[in-house]
């Protein structure tokens, strides 16, 4: 029987905490309810004007339920249930009830393993380190990606280990990650594809480093995400920085995306920006761009502002405007979202968008 170094490493971790679990009785445990409502007013004007009403503009609405047991030992047990909620219509989000997270582990002084339908690294570099983080609204990293139909940041690839979502939720997924040592930490996350008879196939490796100490804050991520014998594979490189001075905020990334396929479509997006806080106000704004790398035509380019005032430590308003200007062919026309149909013709393709919504957390 021939063992990957994943699995080696799996099966040393559990035995390592399953020693740990013998020597003492379970102490406490804890369950959380938690949530997201967040809702805005979306007018965006193209070829034509639209004007609805969508669902999460800061942050995803959800409903979340986390919870831990205390082990002993320095031993815990851990898992975490989450529903993405469409607050505009009511519909799940991500296409699946517990579609924003699903898993189970086990935690220690070493790190954390756990189980299931999980956050990429993708996801974390491309929300952390943005100024308007990678929702559907303003200058945010959803803009990124749409080579060859590929979607970094979104998810949605059907050529990937995660069937719904892409490599920025990993299904099947067994994911550790390393506890902090002087500022630094790593994770390593595998997606079985667990296609009968070719368990190569459908599967996604995803490996990052982070380094967080005082003011600055980087994190770097590799994702080899490969799909079935015909020789679908895309390789995805990523990095990000954020330097916080004061009540001000500086960020910046870069995603890569290189297809390993004969229609060589690769691309690469990278975004800058800032945000200041001063009491309940918090105003922000990013510049991004989005290429296409091996067409002449196939750039978008886009810049907003925002406003956020936080009402109390739960409850915020917010407004933002968004310029979109995209100079490719009508298969590289991007926004921060799927375009309705319309919205951008051959000759008018840039958007402007103007958001204003209200975010609750509880």
């Amino acid at each position: 029987m021939k063992f990957t170094p994943l699995a080696l490493g799996t099966i040393a971790l559990a035995a390592s905490l399953s020693a740990g679990a013998q020597t003492t009785e379970p102490s406490n445990s804890s369950v959380t309810i938690y949530g997201v409502v967040d809702a805005y007013v979306q007018s965006a004007h193209g070829a034509v004007t639209e004007n609805r009403v969508q669902s999460g503009g800061l942050n995803g609405s959800r409903i979340g339920f986390r919870g831990n047991e205390d082990l002993g030992g320095g031993l815990k047990a851990l898992f975490v249930l989450e529903s993405g909620i469409n607050l505009d219509d009511g519909t799940n989000g991500q296409n699946a009830f517990w579609g924003r997270q699903a898993f189970v582990g086990l935690g220690s002084q070493y790190g954390t393993l756990t189980l299931g339908r999980q956050y990429g690294s993708i996801y974390t570099l491309s929300n952390d380190f943005s100024t308007f983080g990678n929702t559907n609204v303003g200058p945010s990293t959803a803009v990124i990606g749409g080579f060859g139909g590929y979607e970094p940041v979104r998810g949605g690839t059907t050529t990937s280990a995660t069937g719904n979502g892409g490599p920025a939720r990993i299904n099947n997924s067994i994911k550790f990650e390393t506890a902090s040592y002087a500022g630094f930490r790593g994770g390593l996350t595998y997606g079985a594809g667990e296609v009968a008879g070719a368990t190569t196939d459908n599967r996604i490796a995803d490996v990052y480093a982070r380094y967080t100490q005082g003011p600055f804050d980087a994190m770097v991520s590799y994702v080899d995400d490969k799909g079935d014998a015909s020789g679908l594979q895309v390789r995805t490189t990523s990095g990000a920085a954020a330097y916080t001075f004061g009540p001000a905020r500086l960020t910046a990334g870069i995603i890569s995306v290189d297809d390993r396929t004969v229609d060589n479509a690769d691309g690469r997006g990278y975004w800058v920006g800032g945000d200041y806080r001063f009491g309940q106000h918090l105003v922000r704004t990013q510049y991004l761009e989005n290429k296409a790398r091996n067409v002449d035509v196939g750039k978008t380019k886009a810049f907003g502002v925002g406003y956020q005032y936080d009402l109390s430590k739960r409850t915020a308003v917010y407004t933002s405007l968004t310029q979109f200007d995209n100079e490719g062919a009508s298969y590289a026309n991007r926004w921060n979202g799927s375009v309705p149909n319309g919205l951008m013709t051959a000759d008018d393709r840039d958007v402007t968008e103007f958001v204003a919504g209200i975010r609750h957390s509880f």
